[in-house]
């Protein structure tokens, strides 16, 4: 599949429309999980669904024209990122309508080491990932990876050629940060 995957890739940077819809069709189901996943903490009545959140998705990466398509994990992280950024911008707008602070969600996903946030907001996730980005760009990456992309450990270590144990040494680094981080902003 990996190799035909990349095939896909290369097609669609040529110009080939089909093969960015056999793509498409081949990830969806994994993207609506992560999707699924990411929103599954979120409170009742959240107005963000999973099919929207990937189909914002889809579109946005779509328009990435000038990109250089590697591999499913370049993809899968470029996703990852492009759904961290809806999630961003539709609780920034929620937060610009009202005064609750905007969005939260649960980041049981990042399983912090010091227990369950009980969600947060996601613009303070944003910011706090993009300081741990300017500290550590490997630490933030993986993250993205884990949490964003839904990438196992093995997958993730693959991506950034490390090893299982560094990646699992970094991303308890990274989610103790992260828990501090977010903890020291209420």
């Amino acid at each position: 599949m990996n190799g035909e995957f990349t095939a896909w890739l290369a097609a669609w940077r040529q110009g080939d429309l089909s093969a960015r819809d056999r793509l498409v069709d081949a990830v969806y189901p994994e993207l609506r999980a992560i999707a699924q996943r990411q929103l599954g903490g979120e409170r009742r009545g959240h107005t963000l669904q999973a099919t929207a959140l990937v189909n914002e998705a889809y579109l946005r990466l779509s328009g990435l024209d000038r990109i250089e398509w590697q591999d499913r994990v370049h993809f899968m992280h470029m996703a990852a990122r492009v759904m961290r950024e809806v999630l961003v911008d539709h609780a920034r707008r929620r937060a610009a309508s009202k005064r609750d602070g905007g969005e939260r969600v649960s980041l049981t996903g990042l399983d912090l080491a010091a227990g369950d946030a009980g969600g947060i907001d996601v613009a303070a996730l944003d910011g706090a990932l993009d300081a741990l980005e300017r500290l550590d760009p490997d630490k933030a990456r993986i993250v993205e990876l884990r949490y964003f992309g839904g990438l196992t450990i093995e997958e993730t270590a693959e991506a950034l050629g490390q090893s299982p144990a560094t990646i699992k040494r970094h991303w308890q680094v990274a989610r103790t940060w992260l828990f501090e981080a977010l903890s020291d902003q209420g």
